[in-house]
């Protein structure tokens, strides 16, 4: 599938799904005569290095005639201001109640206005690593902010004759035209001090004013590619899905969907010491077909914390870029990174796609098991739900807490236990489409589903290792889960010093309010954005069963 470049001169009207005022505002932008178009990785490579701000370290790229740089390229450093993070109450999405277009327009029109006072680039590059998948996205941004526009090569995949022809031959997804942004990270609008990310999703374009953070630009084009996907019979994931086929020959598709510092990328990439022949789809951003439930990377490369990547750390070979990290000299006078979150929170690197030896873009096989990580801690370390509506709707009220990925606006706390549906905060389309995805996948094409807490239980810490120990369980078959309490369709299994005790009056207190905080959660769905995203009234009902079960 593909989206569509150009019109019939019949088709510009009023009408046609590629034009509205936001699309018409943000894409005309893009033919001024201030613009340069920017395609070529390595020229990309050279602007992003003699940036102003930018610090070329002395740490090689590894193999970067296979990435598509020039051959002696360093890893380039370029740290932000103020916030390192993602700032959600930026968020603005036409169709959400209170959403005025007109009113958004005005602002968007002088945004673009004063963009002919700068040299701006326009950039392209592809989501979707597939026939099967892939779009054409734009991007056009300003000069100074060429390691932004470098990064965005580099995360998604940059034009090359190998995918313009994969492109070409990809049969156009409808109607659906390219996504377009346009960035200016300097410009603030009076009434949006903190920035604007604003979406109009039905028409593939957005516009990210105020916002430097390069994760503000790689989750605001996955936002529209994921809206692209979910319209044309695909369930949207933010997670990791890898293939384990174990010594007999057996194999398990697995998808992990997790927030920043869920440990989706740790296990998407766990080496399990060899035991099984592991190849890795994606770690973060992937489509699951509904009608055979095949599953398409949409980017190479990989945007990770740096948190727990010491500068000695083997992994550090396959970073292109690094951002809100530190810099100092070594023994030899050479420029090194500073990793582990010293500067700040949310330190970040793309990794090149050579990370993953075991890569693959596509995966014919089905999906076996989705996995919801969570970091609730009145759950033990891994459950697993047999009824399609319970495993749907609890993917729904997926639990965690908030990590330093993001910029909370004054008075949240950070440490509250929040809900975010299928960890899936970038979501432009009524959240019942998702709920109705993952449930056909788990009644029609009978993808197991397992919650695995990746945080305490109770007031317990759950080991890294156990949880791998448990995913290995789960592809050998070894694992024996038994009813979980008084609960027949929910199943857990006994890890030492993790069993939940049904008999002990303050756990099931524990067990009881996160229950209800779920059942409080859907209820606030009702009125939450005009009830855009309220649930069908079997996903309630699922979980009032479950608390008359155990109460």
């Amino acid at each position: 599938m593909s989206t569509q470049s150009m019109f019939k001169r019949e088709d510009v009207t009023s009408g046609k799904r590629a034009f509205s005022m936001s699309r018409t505002t943000i894409e005309s932008a893009f033919y001024g005569n201030n613009v340069e178009r920017m395609n070529d990785l390595k020229k990309a490579y050279e602007l992003a290095r003699a940036a102003a701000g930018t610090v070329t370290t002395d740490m090689p790229v590894y193999k970067p005639e296979e990435i598509g740089i020039p051959d002696g390229a360093k890893i380039l450093l370029f740290n932000d201001g103020e916030t390192v993070g993602r700032f959600a109450g930026a968020r603005v999405i036409l169709g959400e109640k209170g959403v005025n277009e007109g009113e958004i327009a005005e602002v968007l029109r002088e945004a673009m206005f004063l963009t002919r006072y700068k040299k701006m680039y326009h950039t392209q590059a592809y989501i979707g690593l597939d026939t099967d998948f892939i779009i054409r996205a734009n991007l056009l941004i300003p000069e100074t902010y060429e390691n932004t526009l470098y990064n965005w090569l580099l995360n998604f995949q940059y034009l090359t004759p190998f995918y313009d022809d994969m492109y070409g031959k990809s049969k156009p997804i409808g109607d659906e035209p390219d996504i377009y942004i346009v960035s200016d990270p300097d410009y603030k609008h009076p009434k949006f001090p903190n920035g604007l990310a604003y979406f109009d999703p039905e028409h593939n374009c957005a516009c990210l004013l105020g916002m430097r953070y390069f994760g503000e630009h790689k989750k605001g084009t996955l936002t529209l590619a994921w809206g692209i996907a979910n319209r044309n019979g695909y369930a949207s994931c933010h997670g990791g899905l890898k293939r384990m086929v174990r010594k007999d020959g057996a194999a398990h598709v697995l998808g992990v969907f997790g927030l920043s510092g869920s440990g989706k990328s740790t296990l998407t990439h766990a080496k399990h010491a060899g035991k099984y022949d592991v190849t890795v789809l994606h770690d973060d951003a992937y489509i699951i077909s509904s009608e055979n439930g095949s599953t398409v990377a949409l980017e190479p490369s990989y945007f990770d914390k740096t948190q727990d990547y010491p500068l000695t750390s083997g992994d550090n070979q396959f970073l292109i870029t690094v951002q809100n990290c530190g810099v100092t000299s070594d023994e030899s006078g050479k420029k090194v990174i500073v990793t582990e979150d010293i500067r700040n929170g949310n330190g970040r690197a793309i990794k090149s796609k050579l990370w993953a030896a075991n890569r693959v873009d596509k995966m014919n096989e089905p999906i076996n098991s989705i996995v919801w990580l969570m970091k609730d801690h009145s759950l033990p370390p891994v459950v697993r739900i047999e009824n399609p509506v319970l495993a749907s709707v609890m993917g729904a009220c997926l639990a965690t807490k908030r990590t330093t990925a993001e910029k909370l606006a004054e008075g949240v706390d950070k440490d509250a236990l929040v809900f975010e549906p299928y960890a899936n905060p970038f979501r432009t389309y009524p959240l019942v489409q998702d709920y109705e995805k993952f449930k056909y996948l788990f009644e029609h094409r009978n993808v197991l589903c397992y919650i695995i807490n990746t945080g305490h239980f109770t007031d317990k810490k759950i080991p890294k290792e156990t949880t791998i120990a448990i995913l290995e369980a789960i592809v050998d078959g070894t694992a024996d889960f038994k009813n979980f309490g008084p609960l027949s369709e929910i199943k857990t299994i006994d890890v030492d010093g993790f069993v939940p005790n049904f008999k002990d009056g303050v756990y099931i207190a524990l067990l009881k309010k996160q229950i209800e905080g779920r059942v409080e959660y859907l209820d606030s769905l009702e009125d939450f954005k005009g009830g855009r995203d309220a649930l069908p009234s079997e996903a309630r009902t699922a979980l009032i069963s479950v608390a008359e079960k155990i109460f």
